[in-house]
């Protein structure tokens, strides 16, 4: 079964923690420094929410994710059926995580993440010291 992937960008970390562990009656199931992520299973989502490098606040990305590779071919096959082209990168490492992605921009330039998530890391992102994130078109990830 696949869970919806939401991630926001925050300007106050710490008081988007509060907020969210009392609007989710659940602490953060990951926290670091810059980043903090639940996974709920009521409603069933990946909600996580990233210290804003920009001035701005709000949405960074939409995604969905998988519980297995053969899920994450399905929905790259559906991205292929709606004539979307995708950025794939392989297998990464971001927000904290190991996974293999790929993304897509829905027709009002929303970014969508498909992915499958297979470990964690240490590590926001792979390319921490190329200062990118996941090869991401215009993301900040995650």
């Amino acid at each position: 079964m696949k869970r919806l992937h939401v991630n926001i960008r925050v300007k106050d970390l710490q008081q988007s923690i509060e907020f969210y562990s009392a609007l989710f009656a659940s602490q953060p199931s990951k926290q670091k420094e810059d980043y903090a992520k639940w996974m709920l299973d009521d409603p069933r989502v990946n909600f996580s929410i990233t210290k804003s490098k920009l001035n701005g606040s709000g949405i960074e990305h939409l995604g969905i994710e998988a519980e297995s590779p053969e899920e994450l071919q399905e929905l790259y096959q559906r991205v292929d059926k709606a004539q979307m082209s995708m950025k794939d990168d392989g297998e990464t490492v971001c927000c904290y995580a190991k996974s293999t992605k790929g993304w897509v921009n829905d027709p009002q330039k929303v970014s969508w993440e498909l992915f499958h998530t297979h470990g964690d890391s240490e590590s926001f992102y792979a390319a921490e010291e190329e200062g990118a994130c996941c090869g991401t078109s215009g993301s900040t990830c995650c």
